[in-house]
């Protein structure tokens, strides 16, 4: 049975989505609600917050990646059991793909039909917020917009934008919170904080939940999310997963921190063991290794403690050379590296060298977006002419970027070539979800196997 759904959405970033995302979270996880938290697009940081900070579940939800089917699927499958499955939205809510609503978070409510909760900054309007939510309401027929929750407005002034937004749009409004500076959070980087920062951070959000408590209609938005209808997810059909548990090293530390949970599990699905290691600290790769996952995060942030653990590098070097398969994405490609370093030459740290060149610093986002990747060789993943979506994010780049995909910008002429595609190894920017397309997981797994079986 589905669990009852809402999703959080704003007129535009910076309208305290997240802000409020995070109060309802922690307030339920303070009832002992158990909710689960999705996050609409592929950014990793939210969810990493949803799970590392508030201690409740978290997914994300990306239609580029999964298509709807497998979106309704996951979301279904994740929410087995929870009090509430709350879906932060991204962006504005009907912001998707070059000037279209595709992958938006109204896309996404939609797809579920999952009751969306416009978040309203009420800071410097009155009347006008009307305007703005009645706006929001129908600019779309199908819009999924079921209530309102404004964010920054003082308790004087909330009882009178109450009256006048649900007498001029017909919607519920939910509640408020008011200004709280003290609760502000501007940074989750979360592979950064330490212990200090953590406990901080907790401290904020009990603070938020308290207020969301006192001012927000909880109950009310619990019962707007049990009026979701039940998900029709049709099941998926995945490939026969590979025998025997190969092992698959997977680094796990401040490092390397961007992946995404459920494919992670799909790999176990298709029969891999996932051991976690920790490029920072371990001088050797977990034994019985016979795959290499390296995720995305802050290599450059740590270059002088990866660079100094010269016994793991070696061993990673040598395996790669050997034909241990790799899956290397953004950040693990940067690891991979001769060099690390900046483009004006102030350092230069020494890193794995399984590629010659080196990266460096541009100071600004470089190809960022949703792409489609063909394959123009044969290679770990797929074969040549086969396709998948990805999604680039970086403000390095390299002497030696890889040529193996082309790829292409949704509804775009624009492309390029990138990564680096063999029988064993995927490594370049562009990061993608194993759920996209299942057989990438498996062809990973069923390599790792063979090596282990070569190995023997």
């Amino acid at each position: 049975m589905s669990a009852p759904r809402l999703l959080l959405c704003a007129p535009a970033s910076g309208g305290g989505k997240t802000t409020v995302t995070c109060a309802i979270l922690q307030a339920l996880v303070d009832r002992h609600l158990e909710p689960v938290a999705f996050k609409c697009g592929p950014d990793y940081i939210d969810p990493m917050f949803h799970s590392e900070i508030i201690g409740a579940k978290s997914r994300n939800l990306d239609l580029f990646f999964l298509g709807e089917d497998k979106t309704r699927y996951l979301l279904e499958r994740n929410s087995v059991g929870a009090g509430l499955a709350l879906i932060e939205g991204v962006m504005g809510y009907y912001d998707g793909i070059a000037m279209s609503h595709e992958a938006s978070a109204y896309h996404l409510a939609k797809a579920t039909c999952t009751p969306a909760v416009l978040v309203v900054d009420g800071r410097g309007s009155a009347l006008t917020l009307a305007a703005v939510v009645q706006g929001m309401k129908t600019f779309r027929p199908d819009s999924q917009i079921r209530g309102v929750v404004l964010n920054r407005v003082s308790p004087m002034l909330y009882p009178r934008l109450k009256e006048c937004i649900e007498g001029e749009t017909g919607l519920t409004v939910y509640g408020y919170l008011p200004n709280l500076p003290s609760c502000a959070l501007e940074s989750r980087h979360l592979g950064l904080v330490t212990a200090g920062e953590v406990a901080g951070l907790k401290e904020k959000l009990h603070k938020l939940a308290a207020q969301a408590e006192q001012t927000m209609d909880l109950e009310g938005l619990l019962a707007l999310a049990a009026e979701a209808p039940a998900l029709e997810a049709p099941p998926i059909s995945l490939p026969a997963p590979v025998e025997g548990e190969p092992v698959i090293a997977v680094a796990r530390d401040k490092a390397f921190c961007f992946y995404y949970a459920d494919g992670l599990e799909l790999l176990e699905q298709m029969g891999a063991r996932l051991v976690a290691f920790s490029p920072l600290e371990d001088n050797a790769l977990p034994e019985g290794t016979c795959g290499l996952y390296l995720g995305g995060g802050y290599p450059e942030l740590f270059a002088k403690e990866l660079a100094n653990n010269h016994m793991l590098m070696k061993e990673i070097h040598e395996k790669i050379r050997h034909g241990l398969p790799t899956v290397a994405e953004c950040g693990g490609f940067l690891y991979l590296h001769r060099h690390l370093g900046d483009a004006d030459g102030r350092y230069d740290w020494h890193m794995v060298g399984a590629f010659s060149g080196q990266a460096h610093n541009t100071g600004k986002l470089g190809r960022f977006g949703y792409i489609t990747l063909t394959a123009k060789t044969d290679g770990l993943l797929c074969k040549a002419g086969e396709s998948f979506p990805a999604h680039e994010f970086h403000y390095w780049d390299s002497s030696t970027p890889g040529g193996d995909f082309s790829a292409r910008k949704p509804q775009s002429d624009r492309g390029w070539e990138c990564a680096f595609h063999t029988p064993t190894l995927y490594a370049g920017f562009p990061h993608f979800h194993f759920w996209a397309r299942p057989e990438l997981a498996r062809n990973f797994v069923a390599a790792a196997r063979r090596y282990r079986e070569a190995s023997l």
